[in-house]
């Protein structure tokens, strides 16, 4: 290991190290699978401190470079055969796309390109395969953990329904629940969703909004038995239901043999401390159905969203509709599940959360 760590360097002594451990990663003078020196010989052979090299180390496996080992090591998870060379385009051909980032700040670049180098290592050829109907198991699995630790809703895999963000999901509702003919909507709101359901043929009846939820009034005035409501800011009022508004609406869906189709978007960016109550996670009754997308939260791109299903509907669900392709690719299933399985998921969240609690107050 002949590095020069130059002291005089605007550049941090970590990022030399890091950037020339990269070279030699890059050119495979530490192939996939080696193992790395230890930091205190790499210390001592570059002059710098052992914190220094952690940093460096910290940074390499954050990058997807490197995973560390307990009690063994680093060893090198980067694989040029992962990856081919493209031709550089020219400005004149590249599309236009204007960039977009989620209301919330985006999601760390290095940590996405990490878990999907990490993905295609431990995966390989698995990736091409055709996706489970109702979403790959590791997804729904790690979707059932993180809403029992984050939200309180206790379910099984088996509830967990994959699909490419909210309007397809809300397309498969409009067609599980085609023979109630009518759905209740909050006035205002998101009106992508009155469209996919009046394209699906759905009478649409929309429902005054109050500051906490939809008026009582429009709620015994409708003769809809399906009710489509985001307790927590609803889109564009930023209406946000209370406790007593949510008892509300369920016991509005109890007394009509009715369902409610809970729209939980935004859910996660509660600045609380406390996540908000769902309406899933407080009755007892099964018949909510709570919808929820990871496009808010991470990026718009990520076209992945998810329902749950009470349990009474699975059997009718898949007898009726389980034919369904899943329409998320394999590939990007599983970078979720590793998100939210290693924590990746949550920190970003809580980051967020933090950022919005300082600009408040």
């Amino acid at each position: 290991m002949n590095y020069h760590i130059d002291p005089r360097s605007s550049l941090p002594a970590y990022m030399q190290l890091y950037k020339l451990i990269v070279q030699d990663i890059i050119s495979e003078v530490y192939p996939y699978g080696s193992r790395l020196p230890s930091k205190r010989t790499i210390a001592e052979e570059t002059g710098v401190s052992v914190v220094t090299v952690e940093h460096a180390i910290a940074l390499l496996s954050e990058e997807g470079y490197i995973e560390t080992r307990q009690r063994s090591g680093c060893f090198v998870i980067y694989r040029k055969s992962d990856f081919h060379e493209t031709p550089v385009l020219q400005s004149s051909t590249l599309l236009k796309i204007q960039p977009q980032s989620s209301s919330m700040g985006d999601f760390p670049f290095s940590v996405f390109a990490k878990t999907m180098r990490k993905v295609l290592s431990n995966y390989e050829k698995r990736i091409f395969i055709k996706s489970p109907n109702s979403g790959c198991d590791e997804l729904r699995n790690e979707i059932c953990s993180y809403l029992a630790r984050s939200r309180g809703i206790f379910v099984k895999p088996a509830q967990i329904i994959v699909g490419s963000g909210a309007e397809y999901l809300y397309g498969l509702i409009a067609q599980f629940f085609r023979d109630r003919n009518k759905f209740a909507l909050e006035q205002p709101s998101y009106d992508k969703i009155r469209k996919v359901y009046e394209a699906m043929g759905i009478e649409c009846d929309m429902l005054s909004l109050n500051q906490d939820g939809i008026s009582s009034k429009e709620l015994e005035r409708t003769d809809a038995t399906i009710l489509h409501v985001t307790p927590f800011n609803s889109f564009p009022s930023g209406v946000t239901a209370s406790i007593s508004k949510k008892h509300e609406y369920l016991r509005w869906a109890k007394q009509r043999d009715g369902f409610i189709i809970e729209d939980n978007y935004d859910s996660e960016l509660t600045v609380s401390k406390k996540p908000e109550d769902s309406l899933f996670s407080i009755t007892s009754d099964s018949n909510v159905v709570y919808v929820n997308t990871f496009s808010k939260t991470i990026a718009p791109s990520m076209r992945i969203g998810y329902m749950v299903l009470p349990e009474k509907l699975l059997e009718d669900f898949h007898q009726r509709l389980g034919f369904y392709s899943c329409t998320v690719p394999v590939f990007e299933q599983l970078v979720l599940a590793e998100l939210l399985r290693n924590g990746d998921f949550e920190r970003h969240i809580n980051r967020i959360r933090r950022k919005k609690r300082k600009f408040e107050m």
